[in-house]
């Protein structure tokens, strides 16, 4: 798994989030999560499989906003009962 995390611009209410969340979601079926934060100015995505920065940057313009960047790092889902756990 794979957690993306988008850096995007002219994002301004909870609207916006869930306009940019439903995008994600539509142009790619497989994701597994996505969260968009207006105040943040991202969109966190958790994938099984990559989504090139070309295919993020037209989703994300496509939607009517501004796609600044994409960074990626291995996601690990936690456990219920990890807490506090090394």
């Amino acid at each position: 798994m794979q957690k993306i995390t988008v850096q995007i611009e002219k994002m301004m209410c909870a609207m916006c989030e869930s306009h940019m969340d439903d995008g994600f979601k539509s142009a790619f079926p497989f994701i597994k999560k996505v969260k968009s934060s207006h105040a943040d100015k991202n969109s966190v995505i958790i994938t099984p499989e990559d989504i090139s920065d070309e295919k993020l940057k037209e989703t994300v313009e496509q939607t009517g906003y501004e796609f600044i960047s994409a960074t990626r790092e291995p996601y690990e889902k936690k456990g219920l009962f990890s807490f506090g756990l090394k």
